[in-house]
């Protein structure tokens, strides 16, 4: 009984958790790190103890970095804190609007984020691309270090 509410569990923090990768709000890896351990504790878990340790530092370095990369990428197009923002709501209501939406939200949300701040568009354009780019690339990582884990638990769980 216990290991049925554990894979439950389990299965449950991986899809959460390849849903946050994509929401703001969710911390991705990390729960789905946390679905890798808890079907660890199950008769279907056997993970190797190095794996177990990799995803959980990989998962806390990609964390980290999702909050970095945005702001590198902002920085490096000379933007500011009111497009990474912009950039973060615009993904929120872009989640309502489909594949498009949440393309083509933090763009827009960026670009209105830099002309509170800016009045040059041109400016703006050009950090609101810096902070999409980087908030892109943090959800590229984020989906691909939850991807590698949720693969590595169908692996265990089907083995």
């Amino acid at each position: 009984m216990l290991d049925v509410l554990l894979l439950t569990l389990g299965i449950t923090l991986i899809v959460i958790g390849l849903i946050g990768c994509i929401i703001p709000v969710i911390p991705g890896p990390p729960l789905s790190f946390l679905g890798m351990l808890s079907l660890e504790y199950t008769r279907w878990g056997n993970f190797d103890s190095d794996l177990l340790w990799t995803f959980g530092l990989i998962a806390l370095v990609v964390t980290v970095l999702d909050y970095i990369v945005p702001i590198w990428g902002t920085k490096k197009f000379g933007g500011s804190k009111a497009g990474i923002w912009g950039a973060s709501i615009g993904l929120l209501i872009g989640l309502f609007l489909g594949p498009l939406g949440i393309i083509f939200g933090p763009f827009v949300g960026a670009f209105i984020g830099e002309l509170t701040q800016n009045t040059e568009s041109n400016k703006a354009l050009l950090a609101a691309l810096g902070s999409f780019v980087g908030l892109l690339t943090g959800i590229l990582l984020k989906l691909t270090a939850s991807g590698f884990i949720t693969y590595y638990f169908i692996v265990e769980l089907f083995a």
